[in-house]
């Protein structure tokens, strides 16, 4: 399956469609999920060429929720592009750690992110 979603996981609603409609200008579909149990779910349903993940979500971090995708091997090779307020070592290092293809902060430059979506989402794409 050729996917051209891109799952974005944001629990503030207004930014999780600002991220969706730069998804859309890289030319992906945008699915959103507000909440890591909606992304959960939403991943089991259809795999995403990739996911941009928030880390402050309000049932679970978003760093759990990174753990689960890239412990199962149907979806362990989705990029995960973790876009946070979180700008510390400590926050990078876990994040890389769960196995996030990159680490953008907000603010974010738009052209910085819909570059990264189509730089991972891409390599992704004849995958699943």
């Amino acid at each position: 399956m050729d996917s051209r979603d891109l799952l974005v996981v944001e629990d503030d609603p207004e930014l999780n469609e600002l991220v969706g409609a730069y998804a859309e200008m890289a030319g992906f579909r945008y699915r959103p999920a507000l909440n890591g149990t909606d992304a959960l779910a939403e991943i089991e349903r259809h795999v995403p060429a990739a996911i941009v993940l928030d880390l402050m979500l309000p049932d679970m971090s978003g760093f759990d929720v990174c753990a689960k995708v890239k412990g199962v091997a149907r979806t362990n090779h989705v990029p995960v592009i973790i876009l946070t307020a979180l700008d510390s070592d400590h926050s990078r290092r876990r994040g890389l750690e769960c196995g996030a293809a990159e680490y953008l902060t907000k603010p974010f430059d738009p052209d910085v992110l819909m570059n990264t979506i189509r730089r991972h989402a891409n390599r992704n794409g004849h995958e699943s």
